[in-house]
């Protein structure tokens, strides 16, 4: 008797799992963004949600930023594994911060990766009133007065921090971070003088360079880009082996159901590759994309830890 009900719970269970991919959404869709509204996660989400209100009706948008994306993915951590809420980060939640802070309010096993909904490419900006016209500029006054130059980053732990910190570390300089709470509030101080230089993503900075208010030292990338020819690479500009950018993606607690995941996955998929949303969205935005499923994502995040697990501890670096 014992086995018979197994062996139906098994079936029942292995029943259900389709059927939940099926109805998913039946109840308000949730996507918490671990940062303060403006940066270009939230950009990115608030897009990508307004067009898969077509298919999974009410969704919202919750920003609960701080604590370096903390606060937003315990959040998330502490909620029903049925994908009805969702986390959208950066790549620092799980390739960067579980290796450089050792007291996280969060266990990045908690999480599955869902799927990626992009990169962006880092550029080194100054106010366009900055008297720095190079990165040898920045560099020369940099070992001259170990410390004293300051930059921003959009949160402690964040990629625009571990990113200056590995230009600090390759070009044998010594700066002072300022951390900020977001993307969004790095830019208006950036662009108001308050703070020397930053590395943004070029969604970030694009605006400011058009307005003439912000200057790019330098892309982080390997090449130059094809659409500004005339700014050089970090590398060219001196620090060689540098580069860095940034991703971003979504994900879920451990435990939703594996067809809610593919299907979460497809429907994205789907909507960045929809002709509309690539003219009004990816271009504009000049947004990377790494296409493919939620086990190939999981398989990209696991790579990329591993590569900055070795990072952080090569470069002892360590968030106190």
């Amino acid at each position: 008797m014992i086995r018979r009900l197994c062996l139906a719970a098994g079936v029942f269970l292995s029943l259900m799992a389709p059927a939940s991919a099926e109805t998913f959404p039946n109840k308000l869709v949730r996507v918490v963004v671990p940062y303060p509204a403006g940066g270009a996660v939230d950009i990115i989400v608030r897009a990508l949600t307004e067009r898969l209100r077509a298919k999974w009706g009410t969704i919202i948008v919750e920003n609960k930023g701080g604590a370096g994306t903390q606060i937003g993915t315990r959040y998330v951590g502490d909620a029903e594994p049925d994908g009805h809420i969702m986390l959208a980060t950066g790549m620092e939640t799980f390739s960067i911060s579980p290796f450089i802070n050792p007291k996280l309010s969060y266990d990045p096993a908690a999480f599955v990766p869902v799927v990626a909904i992009g990169y962006s490419d880092q550029l080194l900006m100054v106010p366009s009133s900055s008297p720095f016209k190079s990165v040898a500029d920045l560099l020369a006054v940099a070992k001259k007065e170990p410390g004293a130059l300051r930059y921003g980053t959009v949160g402690l732990g964040g990629s625009s921090h571990i990113n200056m910190v590995l230009f600090e570390t390759l070009a044998g300089v010594k700066m002072t971070p300022v951390h900020y709470r977001g993307g969004a509030p790095l830019v208006t101080d950036l662009l108001g003088g308050h703070i020397p230089m930053a590395f943004l993503s070029v969604q970030l900075g694009h605006g400011g360079m058009q307005a003439g208010q912000l200057r790019a030292l330098a892309f982080a990338t390997k090449k130059r880009s094809p659409r500004f020819p005339d700014i050089p690479t970090v590398e060219e500009s001196g620090v060689k082996g540098f580069e860095a950018v940034s991703w971003y993606g979504i994900f879920v607690p451990a435990g939703t159901p594996k067809p809610v995941i593919d299907k979460i996955n497809a429907d994205v998929q789907e909507v960045f590759a929809s002709a509309e949303f690539r003219e009004k969205v990816v271009e504009p935005r000049m947004l990377g994309q790494i296409e493919g499923s939620a086990d190939r994502f999981a398989e990209f995040v696991k790579a990329e830890s591993a590569k900055w697990k070795k990072l952080v501890r090569d470069a002892d670096l360590k968030v106190e």
